[in-house]
């Protein structure tokens, strides 16, 4: 309305002046006029017309203000809009070089240093947002209430895969948590800490079969803790490796421990002349010479295996006829099976096995190992059966290579680990001459089978015994 704007209201003034202004002189004047002038009423026409110059005069002027003052006060407001639209590029042309010049040419100037200001922090958040993106570890911000305000695509995964978990038990027993909330269960406790504390915590917690590191930090505005920052770091693999590594330091030292106090012991009996006949320090000597050997076999398969998970195992494919190394690993332990009493039969297929790549070498310390603990484990009067035919699993041809025994058997519940470092399934068997071995003859055979690009399993009941299943590609891969 034109009696809103500048210009408007300044030309009602003016107006109103110009008609106070001839209301006052035509009051005090009009006596005045009819005494002293014979035709007044020509004066007071004339006073008529002065008001209506008046009129018109102010109205031109108020349209010369509108064009110099409110015309780019205008353009100034629409593109003040439009910037605060988002279109900071938007400039107003200067006209002239008065004040409203002068201003147009600030407000330039702002829009200018604005239109930087915010390609500045656009390409910063762009250049965080690709940080941020590109992190392996999950980062989720929490507000105060709990709800999610930024999270990189793993922080997204984790929070949908913990909260689509039931914690209905783990809500009861705390009885902190609420459901509103979106802040997952096993981090709410830590949430809650940084938000009453204020300063940085960090945690590590187990979900399921996982285990998480959690670093949390507040987010503070004016002093006060608006939020929290989390970062979540898949520590699975470093925990299990860290109690492997607990695990194999604890039991190297348990089986060297043993045959180097036997060695320590014999041999101080022997120096201290304990053995009074040649037969009884015959048999010291023996002992000593046994635990030696086992240290020995011992030290050389914690190299071998050293070198194979390290991923440094020699080998030398070869194109390989299987039948003949069954044959001749069958011959090899056939007379030390007849000596303790075990049939071992060996069944082959009536075509030859033929492997496109193996390497001879590996493959028959493979059936060294397992034939060694079946042996060992097997009962005299008991029978163990060596065969190897084709097989052919989804569309693919293999080798399958089986050692079954009547021996005692492998409970259940150990049958996953039997292929781990040092692991027993009999937690009391004594160490002698039936098993005497290091431990590592199952994690060395599984290594040498997946280099061949082959697996192994073992099916077992306890009184039974076990059958170890070796599965090798036909073609080289």
């Amino acid at each position: 309305m034109l009696w809103r704007s500048v210009v408007g209201k300044l030309w009602m003034t003016i107006i109103a002046l110009v008609a106070v202004v001839l209301l006052i002189l035509g009051g005090f004047l009009l006596q005045y006029i009819d005494m002293q002038f014979e035709n007044s009423h020509q004066v007071k026409v004339l006073f008529v017309y002065t008001g209506i110059i008046g009129f018109l005069l102010s109205t031109f002027f108020a349209f010369f203000l509108s064009t110099k003052i409110t015309q780019p006060l205008i353009q100034m407001k629409k593109a003040a809009d439009l910037i605060a639209k988002g279109e900071y590029r938007t400039r107003v042309p200067v006209r002239s070089n008065d004040e409203i010049g002068d201003l147009a040419d600030t407000f330039n100037h702002m829009a200018e240093e604005l239109d930087t200001l915010i390609r500045d922090l656009s390409h910063e958040k762009d250049h965080l947002a690709s940080v941020l993106r590109s992190m392996g570890d999950a980062v989720v911000t929490f507000d105060a209430e709990g709800n999610v305000i930024l999270s990189n695509p793993p922080g997204q995964q984790l929070l949908d895969r913990w909260n689509a978990m039931d914690w209905t038990e783990a809500a009861d027993a705390t009885g902190k948590y609420r459901m509103r909330n979106q802040v997952p269960v096993p981090i709410f406790e830590i949430y809650r800490n940084v938000l009453r504390k204020g300063r940085d915590m960090s945690d590590k917690v187990h979900v399921q079969s996982g285990a998480w590191s959690i670093v949390m930090a507040p987010l503070k505005s004016n002093d006060a803790v608006r939020g929290a920052v989390a970062v979540m770091r898949d520590v699975t693999e470093e925990t299990k490796l860290e109690k492997l590594r607990r695990d194999f330091v604890a039991n190297v030292s348990h089986e060297i421990r043993t045959p180097l106090s036997m060695l320590q012991g014999y041999s101080e009996a022997l120096l201290d002349d304990i053995a009074g006949s040649p037969e009884e320090r015959r048999e010291l000597a023996q002992v000593i010479h046994d635990e030696s050997l086992r240290m020995g076999r011992l030290v050389k398969d914690l190299l071998d295996l050293a070198r194979m998970e390290a991923g440094h195992l020699e080998m030398s494919p070869v194109s390989l006829d299987l039948t003949d190394l069954l044959k001749r690993v069958h011959r090899k332990f056939n007379v030390y099976a007849k000596e303790r009493g075990i049939a071992l039969e060996l069944v082959l297929a009536q075509d030859e096995l033929h492997l496109g790549a193996g390497d001879e070498d590996r493959l028959e310390q493979v059936l060294t190992n397992l034939l060694d603990n079946a042996l060992r484990h097997t009962s005299t009067g008991a029978s163990i059966r060596l065969s190897g035919r084709y097989t052919e699993i989804e569309i693919k041809h293999y080798v399958q290579i089986q050692v079954e025994d009547e021996g005692e058997g492998i409970p259940s519940e150990d049958l996953p680990f039997i292929f781990e470092r040092f692991y027993k399934a009999d937690k009391a068997r004594k160490r002698g001459a039936s098993s005497g071995g290091t431990g590592l003859g199952l994690a060395i055979v599984k290594n040498i089978m997946e280099a061949h690009r082959g697996r192994i399993t073992a099916d077992s009941k306890v009184g039974k015994g076990t059958t170890f299943t070796l599965l090798l590609p036909v073609e080289a891969t």
